[in-house]
């Protein structure tokens, strides 16, 4: 699976686009410098219960934003992305899947 799928999946698991998510946890204080993944993974699970792998995608974008190791753009494996940037703005308004 993809990053870009595992947030599109994330998004579909909530109702929310990882946007949203991100500025919740945000507001929850799981972006200051002490949260740990394991809160993000906890409140996502106990509040939509989304799986760890799920949870860990959304915990990188906190951490990093959307940008990603352009390690497999371009690659024809299972996790391979279209960009190095993430679209967090949802699915159905993500120029790369129309």
């Amino acid at each position: 699976m993809s990053f870009q799928a595992y947030l599109d999946t994330l998004e579909k698991k909530t109702g929310k686009t990882p946007r949203e998510l991100v500025e919740e946890a945000r507001e929850r204080g799981f972006a200051e410098p002490d949260a740990k993944a394991g809160q993000v993974v906890a409140w996502l699970n106990e509040e939509y219960g989304v799986g760890r792998g799920h949870a860990m995608a959304l915990w990188h974008v906190i951490r990093n934003g959307p940008t990603i190791s352009s390690k497999h753009v371009g690659t024809k494996g299972t996790h391979s992305d279209p960009s190095d940037t993430l679209w967090l703005n949802g699915a159905a308004t993500n120029p790369a899947s129309a």
